[in-house]
């Protein structure tokens, strides 16, 4: 039997697998990350489509499920990384994150195993938001590439998301964790396009609410799903998850690093 080193390339790949099954399973068993995964959001979308939907679509003339389904897969993104990231608070503050320090493991296997399992609970929750929509009235009209695109942009804009609350969660205490971005993630959402049209938030505030990150994502979305600009609000989208990458993840890599090894 071949035994290779723990910092090499087969071994970061055999220990990143090992590790993102390991962070399935956990968040599988975890009440709170499943309700914030799974069934908060499509709630959430029933709730919207009963209460305001009628009224947007007499509004506009649109069907508020174009808007409110990209809006609810991207808060559902949200909200799963700050379940995830008091999950991971819990692993620093329980040792077990030193634990893993001191094995045999691949030190780049921990933070890599985070965002591949990231990427597939952000997967798994779009995919039951746009299913729920699919029963209210929701359909995809521009094709299988849009639709496909469609799902990715939750995907992208989840993990810079969770690059903020894992740079958050190494430094920060869980309460605080809980509470700060909570609140930002509901100004997100009320102050989106996704929640009701540009043309009706106030004129002096429409320009904030066109270009705040969730309203470009759900402009995106809701053009590769029906109609609307495309070009402008993926390019703004991707330009505001690749720029929260950049600046959070050198902090979050650090701060992983300094958990662990307390």
């Amino acid at each position: 039997m071949v035994e290779r080193s723990e910092t090499s390339p087969v071994s970061l790949i055999q220990h990143t697998l090992i590790q993102t099954q390991r962070l399935l399973v956990r968040w599988a068993r975890n009440p709170a990350t499943v309700l914030e995964t799974l069934l908060v959001p499509c709630l959430l979308l029933i709730m919207l489509d009963v209460v305001i939907g009628g009224q947007i679509q007499k509004f506009t003339g649109d069907d508020a499920l174009y808007g409110s389904v990209p809006m609810v897969a991207v808060v559902g993104a949200l909200s799963g990384a700050v379940a995830s990231g008091v999950l991971l608070g819990r692993e620093r503050d329980a040792g077990l994150l030193a634990r893993f320090w001191v094995l045999p493991v691949h030190r780049a296997s921990g933070l890599a195993s985070r965002v591949i399992a990231e990427g597939c609970r952000i997967v798994v929750g779009t995919l039951a938001v746009v299913i729920v929509g699919f029963a209210l009235g929701f359909r995809f009209h521009q094709g299988l590439p849009a639709a496909l695109v469609f799902l990715l942009v939750p995907v992208i804009f989840g993990l810079a998301f969770a690059t903020i609350v894992t740079a958050v969660a190494v430094f920060t205490a869980k309460a605080a964790l809980v509470e700060v971005i909570t609140i930002l993630t509901s100004l997100m959402m009320f102050f989106s396009t996704g929640f009701v049209p540009l043309v009706a938030f106030p004129t002096w505030i429409q320009p904030v609410v066109r270009n705040q990150p969730m309203s470009v994502a759900v402009d995106a979305m809701r053009g590769l799903a029906d109609e609307g600009p495309i070009a402008r609000p993926l390019t703004l989208a991707l330009l505001w998850s690749f720029g929260a990458i950049v600046l959070f993840a050198v902090p979050a890599a650090i701060g992983f690093r300094r958990a662990s090894r307390q």
